[in-house]
């Protein structure tokens, strides 16, 4: 007899070193980067599941974990007569294993005797880096009612994107007839593209030669999950879970066609960013049943003082005076001073507000900031021009790296007054 949503237990895959989005990632873990101003990238799968009743969660991690320990550990609390739990499952040596986890399926497998002590009938599994808002309950409803072994949340993507993900084929009926991770060869990519008739029968909208992409979530029957993990090798689920799965059972596809965002990149998060602040963002964080949960603080409101805004999000205890801001997020604390232009720019905030010094946290007086990502707690100096004039689009400073004609600060540099990046 299969029960209800108290029934699943969810594993959040922390992600593995993140190097593509160094130097954010240098001090933190993937799921642990700022995003819009006041929230974090593991806030958003978390909120999904919480949305759909599945509030028993296991978040795995291995890479820089201290500050995303430290931001689940202050925002997910349930109380004493609730089942609820966010738990954090960090990778460890035991006597049996002194290996670290060696991909997502390993991760999985490594700590399969924990996320099945309450004999779940479904596991789901999401990533702990992506940007979406996607009912986790039809998700799971469809699994059941395909009374499948194995369904893969999918999305259409564009020919030249499809080496980036695992491309799959579905029949009339909506299951998974065939599998390639990450396909490159021209005449494979030619035999996964379907016709454009079958995009519409599982109801999604794709452009001409588009593929099916798998979006890296799953639900599993637990006892699915257990007999392919067990007693075996395989690290990966794209590349080796996946595919058994087809071959041993029935794996059907969940179409989803709202916002999705794989967050592998600097430019990818800065553009992603960005889109937040136009007037209908193709992430809606401000879905009055589906808000995105964060660590609650106790901040004043946003000071302005005779400032030009257009198009930007402005966070709590943000202080903002004579400056001009377009297109940007204005992290929380963040503190932006007389004559500054700040233009398609991420500022990720401060951690804590402290008193004028020889060079305070946040932007200095007249500086121009254009298209840059300022991590936390970063002090830019008064007259600074951080704008890549001469268009660098791949370059590393001693204080500071371009990433696909993006400037990165990292967190906690301080940039002498009139630096010119």
């Amino acid at each position: 007899m299969r029960r209800g949503p108290t029934s699943v237990v969810t594993a959040i895959l922390g992600g593995g070193q993140g190097a593509r989005l160094w130097p954010l990632t240098e001090l933190r873990a993937k799921p642990a980067v700022p995003l819009g101003g006041k929230f974090r990238l593991i806030d958003v799968p978390i909120s999904n599941a919480l949305h759909a009743g599945l509030d028993q969660i296991y978040v795995l991690t291995q890479f820089n974990t201290a500050s995303l320990h430290r931001h689940i550990a202050q925002t997910y609390r349930f109380d004493v007569f609730s089942r609820g739990f966010v738990n954090i499952l960090a990778a460890e040596q035991s006597m049996r294993n002194r290996d670290w986890y060696q991909g997502t399926a390993d991760a999985v497998r490594q700590n399969l005797h924990r996320l099945t002590s309450t004999d779940p009938t479904q596991v789901v599994v999401l990533s702990g880096d992506q940007l979406y808002l996607l009912d986790l309950g039809m998700f799971l409803r469809k699994h059941v009612n395909d009374e499948a072994d194995l369904t893969i949340a999918v999305q259409p993507v564009p020919r030249d994107e499809a080496s980036a993900f695992g491309i799959l084929q579905v029949d009339e009926t909506g299951r998974i007839v065939d599998f390639v991770e990450k396909p490159t060869d021209p005449a494979e990519l030619d035999r996964l593209t379907p016709p454009p008739e079958s995009f519409h029968k599982l109801g999604l909208k794709a452009d001409e030669g588009s593929l099916l992409a798998s979006m890296g979530m799953y639900v599993f029957e637990t006892e699915v999950l257990e007999r392919l993990l067990g007693n075996t090798s395989s690290t990966d689920f794209g590349r080796e879970v996946v595919p058994q799965a087809i071959s041993a059972g029935r794996t059907f596809a969940f179409p989803y066609d709202g916002y999705w965002e794989d967050i592998g990149t600097i430019p990818a998060f800065h553009r992603a960013s960005i889109e937040l602040t136009s007037d209908m963002p193709p992430l809606n964080l401000y879905h009055p049943e589906r808000p995105i949960y964060t660590h609650p603080r106790f901040l004043p409101g946003t000071k302005i003082n005779h400032c030009d805004v257009q198009r930007s999000v402005l966070c709590e205890g943000s202080i903002l005076s004579a400056a001009r801001v377009a297109d940007s997020i204005v992290g929380i604390r963040a503190v932006i001073r007389t004559g500054s232009v700040i233009e398609e720019t991420v500022m990720m905030g401060a951690s804590h507000y402290e008193s004028e010094g020889e060079l305070p946290l946040g932007v200095g007086p007249n500086c121009t900031i254009r298209r840059a990502i300022l991590d936390l707690d970063t002090r830019i100096g008064e007259g600074c021009s951080l704008t890549n004039a001469d268009g660098v689009s791949e370059a590393d400073g001693p204080n500071y790296a371009i990433r696909g004609g993006i400037i990165v600060i990292p967190k906690g540099t301080t940039l002498e007054p009139g630096t010119v990046i």
